[in-house]
Order: C-alpha cells, then structure tokens, then sequence
C-alpha cells in the first residue's frame, strides 16, 4: 500500500471507531421508538427563565403559549431578562404577563452571563419558591402539554432535562428546513436514544430544565464560552451528573440565509473549540477513572470531527498534486487514481450519509414536521447534505479567526397554533 493509502485507512478506522456508536443510536431510536415516562406523582413549581434582546416580535407569543400549558398557573413563574435592549421588548414580556428584569451590562454581553444575573435575582428575591428552572429564548413556542411532560421527567429524580427541539419555520428556505432536520433527529435518534440506553444526554440552545438545587450549589451560572449549553453537559459528564430526556416539544426559530446560518454556525464551532481545549482532557481523565460512556460520548460530540475529513481531503489533494507533477517519481498513475477515487469515495459516501440521515429523520418524524410545501420537505432531502458540508470551512474559519457573541435576529412572528397548521 502506498502511504496516501495507509493514511486514508487509518482515518477511516479512526472516524469509524470514534462514531459508529451513534449508528447504534439510531437503531436503538428506531426500534424502541420513543421514550415513556412513568405519570409524575406530584407536581413541582417551576420558574421559566427567558433571555431576550430586542425581540419584540415575539416574546409575548412565547409567554402565551407558557400560560397556555395544560398544568396549574400557579406552579408556574415566567421571568424575561430583556438584556441590552434599545426596543419594546419588556414592555411586551410586562403586557404578556412575565415578571421583567432590565440589563444593561455592555462589557458582558451574551446569554451566559445573562443567565448568571437572572440566576442570582431569582434566587434572592425568590428564596426556596421554586424547584427547577426551565430555560428557553424568546423566539421559542411551547406544545401546551410541555411543562406535563418535563414534570414526568423530573419526579423520576432527574435533575437535568432535555426535551424534544422542533422548529417553527421549516418551510422558509433550505436552510431553516435543514437545521429542522438536524434539530428533529438529535432528538429522536440522540436524546431519546440516549434516554433509551440509560445514558447521559446533552442539553442544546434552550428548551431544558435545571434543578434548583444544581443552580443553587453553583451559586449562579458559571459558563461563559460562546457555546455555554454544551459546556454544561460536558460539566455535567464530567462529574457524573446523567441528563434526562423528555419528549416534550417546543419549536425555535431557525436562521432563513446561509450569512445567518454561517454566523450562528461559526460561533458554535468556537465554542466547541473552547470546551473542547477546557474540557478534553477532564473527559479523558473521567473517561479512563470510571469507564464512564457519558464521558466518551461528550468527548465525540465537542471533537472537532469535520477536521478529520478536512486533513483527509487536504492530503488527497496535495498527494494528488505533487504526485503529478513529479512524473511518476513520487507516485504512480495508479496510485493517482486511487487518490482520485478516494477524494470522489470521501465525498460521496459522505453526502449519502447525510442523504439518508435526512430520509429517515424526515420519514419517522413526518408527523412533527409543519410545512405547507412539499416539495420543499422532498427537496431538503438533497440540499441537506450540501448544508452539512459547508460546516467544514465553518470549522477551519472558526478555529482561527475571533468569533465573537452575536445575536440572531428573531422576526418569525407566529402562534403555537400557527406552527402547527403550517405557517411559514
């Protein structure tokens, strides 16, 4: 075997060994379908906790549909942290019926540390009042029996909790379409395998719950990279604190231009770096202490994985290049066209791995998916993979360049009701 051909087989080996557990995932999603939870034998008061900047637009849609919820108003307190905003939003969240708390912190921008303030107003003005928090942002929607379904899951003892990430625009352009579909199977085929399996799950963006006793101990909120959800799950791996999953839903709204998307994409990316660079090595270490799979799941899930098939691509096409220009001295016409053909193989395989990814979520989870076009649900079927691609220059770009916290502008205006119905 040539050296070109050793190394691609050793990168194949090594993305094999580090994810063919998330194929299993899948089977286990697919076969046991979704998770049941036992009825709660009580119910527990809860405090919503909204981050919101300028989103005038819809924040009082979100705290209606909390006061929609088919469980007991007065269990339930809804807080709007209206951060840095030059708008009407705590006007709207006071109207809607939220208690409102004003930020203008300029030199500590973003959710973490707004959660931190909130977190630490809460708990004073608020002493011992609530059980748990449920944190969301304010472009998202609640099904009316979410808070049922999350009490389900925390009586069981649980004191993180997950829950099922649906979205409200699906059908605005393929980009919305293909973070739905990114979102719909991290919940069936991830989470609630994951719940299936007895392990550990991983809180994303918002729709999740926190005991108070967790927020209490940590005396605030102390993650502050640029994705602080998953530096949280991975704090929670670290010190063997096991995440639930509750199949209860809620929508957000995605990005509709590929700019947005890029952006938003690219802060994710660094701050997967950053918790990666923080947080590697304690998941190595907790991973070789307690054999723990939680740790090595976290470990996959923050590792840079699209680096892998980059340095794949990027010494194909150098081998391919030098090779062709040194004649024959370096390599053969045969060994050249093994390179090709795995350039071709790697690109290939991969965008048909995605294509399927993308059937099965959209074929199992129809029935969760709110778009008046179908054509544009048939359609992301092949632009999917093409979005997923383009998370390997997101990746490169975003492990030099200074990515800093920006917010995405949320003006999907539209009801629970709507959602459902198929607004766009």
């Amino acid at each position: 075997m040539a050296p070109i051909e050793i190394f691609n087989t050793a990168i194949a080996i090594l993305f094999t060994f580090c994810y063919i557990y998330q194929a299993f995932f899948f089977w286990v999603g697919l076969v046991k379908n979704e998770v049941k939870l036992p009825p709660a034998g009580r119910r527990h008061r809860y405090a919503f906790f909204i981050a919101a900047h300028n989103e005038e637009a819809v924040i009082a849609n979100l705290v209606q549909s909390i006061k929609d919820q088919d469980y007991p108003s007065e269990l339930i307190d809804i807080f709007v942290v209206a951060d840095a905003c030059t708008d009407a939003t705590a006007d709207r969240a006071r109207e809607a019926g939220a208690i409102v708390y004003e930020r203008n912190d300029l030199a500590r921008k973003g959710k973490s540390w707004v959660m931190d303030y909130g977190f630490n107003r809460i708990l004073t003005e608020y002493p011992g009042v609530h059980e748990a928090f449920l944190i969301f942002d304010a472009d998202n929607l609640l099904s009316r029996d979410y808070v049922s379904v999350m009490n389900d899951a925390f009586d069981q003892g649980y004191h993180v909790i997950t829950s099922y990430r649906n979205s409200k625009n699906f059908g605005s352009s393929w980009i919305s379409a293909a973070n739905a579909i990114w979102f719909l199977r991290e919940a069936r085929f991830l989470n609630n395998a994951r719940m299936l399996c007895g392990t550990s799950c991983a809180v994303s963006g918002s729709g999740y719950l926190i005991s108070s006793k967790i927020v209490e101990a940590m005396h605030g909120w102390h993650f502050h990279t640029l994705t602080e959800d998953i530096q949280f799950s991975t704090f929670c791996a670290v010190h063997g604190v096991r995440i639930g999953y509750a199949p209860a839903e809620f929508y957000d709204e995605q990005p509709i231009t590929l700019d947005a998307s890029i952006k938003q994409r690219r802060r994710w990316s660094k701050g997967f770096y950053q918790v990666f660079f923080t947080y590697g090595g304690q998941l190595v270490n907790t991973l070789s202490k307690t054999r723990s799979f939680a740790a090595f799941d976290l470990l996959m899930v923050i590792a840079p994985a699209s680096i892998l098939t980059l340095i794949s691509l990027l010494a194909n096409g150098t081998f391919l290049v030098v090779g062709s220009l040194s004649h024959g001295f370096l390599a053969t016409d045969a060994e050249l066209a093994r390179c090709v053909g795995s350039i071709f193989l790697t690109l290939a395989s991969s965008y048909v791995v995605f294509f399927i990814m993308a059937l099965t979520t959209t074929f199992f989870e129809r029935s969760h998916i709110h778009c008046p076009s179908r054509l544009r649900v048939i359609s992301n079927l092949f632009t999917f993979p093409l979005f997923m691609f383009t998370y390997i220059p997101l990746t490169v770009t975003a492990l030099f360049l200074k990515v800093d916290w920006i917010p995405t502008p949320h003006d999907v205006s539209v009801t629970l009701d709507q959602v459902v119905e198929g607004a766009r």
